[in-house]
């Protein structure tokens, strides 16, 4: 059986790999939270990597990532561009930005032909996470049964603002019946000083368990995903194509496929702490807990 492929949607890291690329650091050697994901993925036993890119920093990134790589995982790059033709669009829209992620998952089509993950470039995901990842991807996966990495929302949150997460209503099976994306979830601090988690719609709050299950864009899927996509991308053109701030985003996919009685989506629980920067003060705080978890043995002290 075909090692499972990581894809990472990095169309809008790649500049940062130039000119700023020294902002990026985390780890003892200055490693960005790209590295860790790939080093995950390695020892979890993914077999190749591919990143979706913007093709005018192709060269870049293979200057950054082909040698580091270089027999420790095949290496693949995809290109996320306005032309949508490849997808059956004949119609030519102007925009300054490309259209969202699940867009940026589509222009790997013709890269992919085995189950893949899906993740965000400047997410930190853990150890635990990949490793449960592949193993359903090497055991479980089917045209029918898909999956996502469920986090605890109150191990994905920042102090310093508010984030947005994909909420998942999780039925008895542990499968995925809806994923609601909020946009608005922060702490607040009751009357006897305790922090709890709440979100914002419509002007009103509402809290939020801290064990609810989100999604942080960590999607297992199948080549069939691509088709369902596809189809669904035509008509969010011919819908939304006049609106420039319109994305086609991931979970709209899986969503679609769950209310159409197309596929189930195994809602795979971790209990790995997310990291990222949301905020430039969470920044020293990723740098701390990664040194943590280099001390404990997680990690090398260096990566590749």
């Amino acid at each position: 059986m075909s090692k499972p492929t990581l894809l990472i949607l990095a169309a809008g890291m790649a500049s940062r790999y130039g000119s700023l690329k020294q902002i990026d650091g985390f780890g003892p050697h200055g490693e960005t939270i790209i590295d860790y994901s790939i080093y995950d993925a390695i020892r979890a036993g993914f077999g190749k990597v591919i990143f979706i890119i913007r093709e005018e920093f192709l060269e870049k990134m293979r200057e950054v990532f082909d040698e580091k790589l270089k027999g420790k995982i095949e290496v693949d790059y995809a290109f996320q561009s306005f032309d949508l033709t490849k997808f059956g669009v004949e119609r030519v829209i102007e925009r300054t930005k490309p259209w969202g992620t699940a867009h940026a998952v589509m222009s790997a089509k013709d890269h992919i032909n085995e189950p893949f993950c899906v993740i965000n470039a400047d997410d930190f995901y853990g150890k635990d996470a990949f490793e449960k990842m592949a193993a359903f991807l090497r055991d479980e996966v089917t045209d029918e049964k898909m999956a996502l990495m469920g986090f605890k929302v109150g191990n994905t949150m920042s102090d310093y603002g508010y984030v947005s997460r994909g909420v998942c209503d999780v039925n008895e099976e542990g499968n995925m019946v809806s994923v609601t994306e909020r946009t608005n979830i922060y702490y607040v601090t009751d009357d006897v000083g305790d922090k709890k988690i709440i979100y914002e719609e419509e002007g009103k709050q509402h809290d939020l368990d801290p064990d609810t299950r989100v999604s942080m864009n960590f999607w297992g899927f199948t080549p069939r995903i691509f088709e369902v996509a596809q189809s669904m991308f035509s008509k969010f053109v011919k819908e939304n194509g006049d609106n420039p701030k319109s994305e086609f985003f991931i979970p709209s996919v899986p969503d679609y496929m769950v209310k159409n009685n197309m596929a189930s989506f195994r809602v795979i629980p971790t209990s790995s702490k997310w990291f990222g920067v949301t905020y430039k003060e969470d920044k020293p705080i990723v740098q701390e807990s990664i040194s943590n978890l280099v001390k404990d043995g997680v990690y090398p002290e260096k990566l590749f």
